[in-house]
């Protein structure tokens, strides 16, 4: 956010932890920066309009959730998002077994670490295939995995034909 924000782009974040938002701000005022944040979820209705946005960016944040509410989560993205605007997300991949920390099970790639930083948060992991399923409606330019098991995924939404005249 910083950093498109020093670029001169409008930028809007939301952020369902008040302390998140006002962590943003300050660093914000600290730089003489601009932006909109917003306390909210991202896994319910965004406060902005339909083709709002010419991008979206989501880092290590849609994972956190039954694949139910992803699913939500990534039509609403469709629908803040302008036709053929970009998206930028990172979601987690399965972690090597020697690197797993406590869990319970919620069912199908979907998990709860019992300690951790992470702890009591729900993860739901993806995989290539899993993502290209659910981002169907973008363009996907490419998926990569970055060096701390994340999977990267940029795309674009495709024009649907409901957005044609």
């Amino acid at each position: 956010m910083i950093y498109l924000a020093e670029r001169g782009l409008e930028v809007y974040g939301i952020d369902i932890a008040e302390t998140g938002i006002k962590i943003a701000k300050d660093w914000l005022n600290e730089k003489n920066l601009q932006a909109d944040l917003k306390i909210g979820s991202f896994y319910e209705t965004l406060p902005y309009e339909d083709n709002f946005f010419d991008a979206v960016i989501s880092i290590r944040v849609m994972h956190h959730a039954r694949i139910e509410d992803i699913r939500k989560a990534i039509k609403e993205i469709e629908r803040v998002l302008k036709p053929r605007g970009l998206i930028f997300i990172t979601v987690r991949k399965r972690t090597p077994k020697k690197r797993r920390l406590k869990f319970r099970t919620l069912g199908s790639r979907t998990y709860i670490p019992l300690e951790g930083d992470e702890k009591g948060l729900i993860h739901y992991l993806f995989n290539k295939r899993l993502l290209e399923r659910e981002f169907k409606n973008f363009k996907i330019h490419n998926i990569w995995v970055d060096s701390e098991s994340y999977y990267c995924l940029l795309g674009e939404l495709k024009t649907l034909r409901s957005q044609n005249p």
